[in-house]
């Protein structure tokens, strides 16, 4: 039975994009390990299909982070048994190839963002150039590479001159469940980290033109006090709650009872411009209409399936006038919301997990030839 380790920098318990991808791979009669990391306030793991340990650090942000944690995947790598590994984004390729080259094994690269043209690193060209110099130097070396969406596979490639797959980040089927009782107040939820790019300093002062709206925003991140603050200052806190950050389970319960999601990104980032996040789809299972960026692959989406709301801009007056069309259009909403139900039926993990199968399935048939 091979052993696939995958890498990430996350806490595990709340990444549902890589419970997904380990709980399929273990069920495929894979032995599947995942590797992240402890957070000061980590809660304990949860029950998996699929082996799971975290590296505790000292550092948990900056250059020193990255540079501890390395180190640490590194000798753990090398001292443990593994027949592939997987790193998860650019932050753990580099310990990932060289313990894979080491043991002559095979490296699996999964890109889940454009990390070069995140907002964190909007004018830090230093750093920037740092990880670009990594990506070109390891990225065209590895064995099999996919990413998140077709838009990003095609430039990834072009960009690193090694084919990437697309396996979509979309959720697991919702069968079977009695509808959830809407909120008495039309709420507005976002899920997801709380950072940099992700128009929520915008959708708060939206708010302020939505009276008789709630938003909900459902994460943590860098932005958490400062928001909390910007809501505090515009007088909103009857109307703007902070659910924190919630497990799986609970978030899957929480997004039905909203009347419309939100995935508001910044251009301005390309890794954001070409994403394609598994919140999009979430709504979609939930049964929510959403508002998303005119962005290529919602673009795209949208035409299979018109779901979202399209957005041109992140002024909070162009995202307010949108949310108040929908209050004043029932039938457009009601349509929306009723072309969920068979994207549904197409956009879920179910379908697209074969995608992964097929790639780790030719991953170790090649080896053994």
């Amino acid at each position: 039975m091979p052993r696939i380790v995958c890498t990430v920098t996350t806490d595990l318990n709340h990444d549902q994009r890589m419970i997904r991808i380990c709980s399929t791979l273990a069920q495929a009669g894979y032995d599947v390990l995942l590797i992240g990391r402890t957070l000061p306030l980590s809660p304990p793991l949860a029950n998996q299909p699929y082996m799971q340990t975290r590296l505790s650090c000292f550092f948990h942000r900056g250059k020193a982070f990255y540079l501890e944690f390395n180190l640490h995947l590194l000798f753990f790598l090398v001292f443990h048994r593994f027949d592939a590994v997987c790193a998860v984004d650019l932050d753990t390729l580099a310990p990932a190839y060289i313990a894979a080259r080491l043991k002559g094994k095979p490296v699996v690269y999964d890109a889940h963002e454009y990390f070069t043209e995140v907002p964190e690193l909007i004018g830090r060209s230093f750093t920037k150039r740092l990880w670009e110099a990594l990506a070109r130097a390891v990225v065209p070396r590895v064995d099999r590479a996919y990413t998140v969406g077709p838009a990003l596979a095609e430039i990834l490639s072009v960009r690193y001159g090694v084919p990437f797959e697309a396996v979509r980040n979309v959720p697991v089927r919702k069968r079977n469940e009695a509808p959830s009782a809407k909120a008495p107040t039309p709420v507005v939820l976002y899920q997801g980290a709380l950072n940099r790019g992700r128009g929520l300093e915008q959708a708060i002062e939206a708010m302020a033109l939505l009276p008789g709206v709630a938003l909900w925003l459902a994460g943590e991140g860098d932005l958490s006090q400062p928001l909390r603050e910007r809501v505090r200052q515009a007088g909103l806190q009857d109307r703007v709650r902070f659910l924190g950050r919630l497990s799986p389970d609970d978030l899957a319960r929480a997004t039905p009872k909203a009347w419309i999601g939100l995935n508001l990104l910044e251009a301005e980032s390309l890794s954001y411009y070409y994403s394609l996040a598994n919140k999009a789809f979430d709504y979609v299972q939930a049964g929510i209409p959403s508002l998303q960026m005119d962005f290529p692959e919602y673009r795209r989406l949208n035409a299979e399936w018109e779901c979202f709301l399209l957005l041109s801009s992140l002024d909070p007056k162009v995202i307010a006038e949108a949310i108040r069309s929908l209050l004043g259009d029932t039938g457009r909403y009601q349509n929306l919301a009723a072309n969920c139900i068979p994207a549904a039926e197409i956009w879920n993990w179910e379908v697209e997990s074969p995608r992964l199968i097929t790639l780790y399935a030719g991953l170790f048939s090649s080896r053994q030839r």
